[in-house]
């Protein structure tokens, strides 16, 4: 089945709620969104109720996946707020539902995002990840290349240190 995609939904309680499961589930199964397991609810809303408000201000969009009518997919462009970065984009809390994990939707998702960055004006999309899941080989397979990594940055257990690794697409057409 594809994806239906939404840009900038009506940030309603139900779909907050859907959100705030979505990111549970998603860090549940070890996915790098913020938190490693095991998290509830309540641990993923502490930050999921900034990040609403920065949606809700009109600062950073929202992007949304449904299979049929279930929310599977999310992914937030992330305003710089710093006039001399407007031109690029960072993405931010990208998950897709882990039942639909080899479905495609993720790579969906990104091409998705590609797409719309194009439209929004942006030359570029970055986005962090966590090393030791294989995240960077599926950006790279997506045109993403790794930029940096900031050593040992990520603490996701004692004595269990993770790089994180700075990844870009350029959107700007090749001659």
């Amino acid at each position: 089945m594809s994806l239906r995609f939404v840009l900038d939904p009506d940030l309603t309680p139900q779909l907050r709620a859907e959100i705030v499961d979505l990111w549970a589930d998603v860090s549940n199964a070890g996915g790098a969104v913020g938190f490693v397991p095991p998290v509830t609810a309540a641990d993923v809303r502490v930050l999921a109720d900034p990040t609403f408000a920065g949606i809700a201000d009109g600062l950073d969009r929202l992007l949304v996946g449904y299979s049929g009518d279930r929310l599977v997919a999310v992914l937030i462009f992330s305003d710089n707020r710093f006039p001399l970065k407007a031109h690029w984009c960072v993405l931010k809390r990208v998950m897709v539902h882990p039942d639909t994990q080899g479905a495609g939707y993720g790579a969906a998702l990104m091409v998705e995002a590609a797409r719309l960055g194009r439209e929004f004006g942006h030359e570029a999309l970055h986005v962090t990840v966590r090393d030791g899941l294989g995240l960077d080989t599926f950006y790279a397979r997506l045109g993403y290349r790794e930029i940096g990594r900031l050593p040992r940055a990520l603490r996701v257990a004692p004595d269990d240190d993770r790089d994180e690794i700075l990844m870009w697409l350029d959107l700007t057409p090749v001659d």
